[in-house]
């Protein structure tokens, strides 16, 4: 085994760029951290609605927050610049102010493919399970994942027991939806794979938002949401002039018939057979 290398002469840059590898990594969740921090500020929407690029102190008096944190707040929006959420623009009076980019424009409350609900669903729920990844290893016992260990319940039992997770998942999984969705239903190539289609079940399809654009853009087209039962709760029941409809189930019980199956995300963590109606015996297999 080779011996550390310490002092020689043209290995000294080299040692400075391994450790600002590793620092770069472990100080990376403040750039995370950050974003999360903006999203819950409400900066985006602020500096959307002031109409024109913010300076520091114009954007601290229109926060919610302290007034002697603005030294703190220049230090936020510095590295929110660096990642690219905001830019720098030079005003007439030749102060700067912070202006929006495309990334950040997406995070907007009131954008219409508004990516602020999955960015804080995973950034304040699912970050946690992470610490624990090494604990997950060496456990004994069989946990699922990281998540078990963290929250004592998988992650959908854990949801079914805690309204707000499951507030902000949903939320998450239909701003997804949104975005793909109207990216999709533009996709030449992807449309026709629909073409000839009559039906269409989207398992775990979430509060139905793919579906309604499918239907929408294919109006003959009846499209059927499967997903567990406390998602559909309230939704059972035909939509969209009766072309989509809710059903409660569970996937690996049963999948309704169709001509298609969507399946968008979903989280296989080991090889899996779906029972979709039709496909005889054995399913399909996933994974």
């Amino acid at each position: 085994m080779d011996s550390p290398v310490y002092a020689k002469e043209e290995t000294k840059e080299h040692l400075l760029e391994a450790q600002a590898h590793i620092w770069s990594h472990v100080f990376y969740f403040l750039k995370s951290m950050a974003l999360k921090c903006a999203i819950e500020l409400r900066i985006p929407d602020t500096i959307h609605k002031h109409g024109k690029p913010m300076t520091l102190k114009e954007l601290a008096n229109s926060l919610p927050i302290l007034p002697n944190k603005i030294t703190s707040l220049s230090r936020l929006m510095r590295l929110l610049v660096s990642s690219k959420f905001f830019s720098i623009k030079t005003l007439l009076n030749g102060e700067e102010g912070f202006a929006l980019t495309l990334s950040s424009q997406l995070l907007l409350k009131d954008h219409p493919l508004s990516q602020a609900p999955f960015s804080l669903t995973t950034l304040s729920f699912l970050t946690e399970q992470s610490s624990h990844l090494s604990n997950w290893f060496q456990s004994e016992v069989e946990y699922e994942s990281p998540y078990q260990i963290a929250h004592g319940r998988k992650f959908w039992e854990h949801a079914r027991h805690e309204p707000l997770l499951s507030e902000y998942f949903n939320s998450a999984m239909e701003s997804d939806s949104r975005l793909v969705t109207s990216l999709l239903v533009t996709n030449k190539q992807f449309m026709g794979l629909l073409d000839g289609v009559d039906t269409l079940v989207d398992v775990g399809g979430g509060n139905g938002t793919t579906a309604k654009a499918i239907s929408e853009a294919y109006p003959s087209m009846v499209c059927t949401v499967l997903e567990l039962p406390h998602v559909v709760d309230g939704l059972q029941g035909n939509d969209n002039n009766g072309n989509v409809i809710y059903v409660a189930g569970n996937m690996f019980m049963k999948v309704p018939l169709a001509d298609a199956v969507l399946l968008k995300v979903i989280d296989f963590r080991k090889r899996v057979e779906i029972p979709v109606a039709g496909f005889g015996n054995e399913g399909v297999r996933l994974g």
